[in-house]
């Protein structure tokens, strides 16, 4: 299949706002920066007071505006991609450096209210203490760091458009990064024979909503960029919901006995992408993580 797909319906979209940012290095700026971590924070705490999710509303478009394939299904084809800050952390957290301080603010990390049910992950102790480790060395642990394929849910939400190819038996989920792709097969068949990065994916429809167990994996990817992570018990159950011609409501539940002390659930919504001519584009990484991961390998020479 090609790597280039077009949708089948460009036309303009909307940018999203863009929040501004205060100049570094001055006692302004770190006030400015302390007063916004102040804000997200209490606003976190005021909405969880409230008894409100932090995820925005899910209102359902009527069924007649839903694009149907033609078995009455919903038309989930498209490109589509998330937009938040999910790909950095998907708990709460507050603008900060970046793991590479000469990047500067180019490299900082925005704020951003988290997508995880009840704004905490269920760690088991010992892996409460992993999950530290790796926020500490992301900078050269991080599995996108190294061009790794991203894993389910994380390609989903990765700051890089995703085209979601439906067939007869099969939905084909093609992702930007790395040239990362999966199958979704509507006819469930033996299960994998070897643990992977993407995992075995198996769909059904229960109503409107597109319902995907994966399972399968091994243990080489995280959840993010602050160092959530899993183990091969990991198992994903996704649900795709469309709310109107132009927008999924994504949910996942995430199960790891190994890791977690309970099943959780991360959701967010999902943006069909607009733009005239989009398509998907080639990003290959691995030129990029060659010195990371073999630098080391180089010859020394002597004078």
């Amino acid at each position: 299949m090609p790597a280039r797909l077009r949708d089948s319906n460009p036309v303009g979209r909307a940018k999203p706002p863009s929040a501004g940012l205060a100049a570094p290095g001055s006692r302004r700026s770190s006030c400015h920066s302390a007063q916004g971590s102040m804000i997200v924070i209490a606003t976190a705490v005021a909405i969880a007071a409230l008894g409100l999710a932090v995820t925005p509303m899910a209102v359902q478009a009527p069924a007649d505006q839903i694009p149907r394939t033609w078995d009455g299904h919903p038309d989930l084809s498209g490109i589509w991609q998330a937009v938040g800050t999910a790909h950095w952390d998907v708990q709460d957290h507050a603008a900060q450096p970046g793991p590479m301080w000469e990047l500067g603010a180019i490299g900082a990390i925005p704020a951003g209210l988290g997508v995880v049910e009840g704004r905490e992950i269920p760690y088991q102790p010992w892996a409460a203490a992993k999950k530290k480790e790796n926020f500490q060395s992301r900078r050269t642990d991080d599995p996108e760091a190294k061009c790794y394929l991203p894993g389910v849910p994380r390609a989903t939400y990765l700051p890089f458009p995703f085209q979601i190819v439906p067939g007869t038996n099969k939905i084909m989920v093609l992702y930007e990064f790395a040239g990362a792709n999966r199958v979704i097969h509507m006819d469930e068949g033996p299960p994998t024979p070897v643990d992977t990065w993407m995992g075995y994916s198996v769909g059904r429809w229960a109503g409107e909503t597109l319902v995907v167990d994966v399972t399968g994996f091994n243990d080489q990817t995280w959840f993010d960029r602050a160092g959530n992570f899993h183990s091969e018990a990991l198992r994903v159950v996704e649900r795709y919901t469309p709310i109107s011609p132009y927008h999924l409501n994504y949910e996942v539940t995430i199960e790891d006995s190994k890791v977690f002390t309970r099943p959780w659930k991360i959701s967010m919504p999902l943006y069909r992408r607009m733009d005239k001519n989009v398509q998907l584009l080639e990003f290959r990484c691995i030129p990029f993580a060659e010195e990371l991961l073999y630098g080391h390998l180089r010859k020394q020479t002597t004078k």
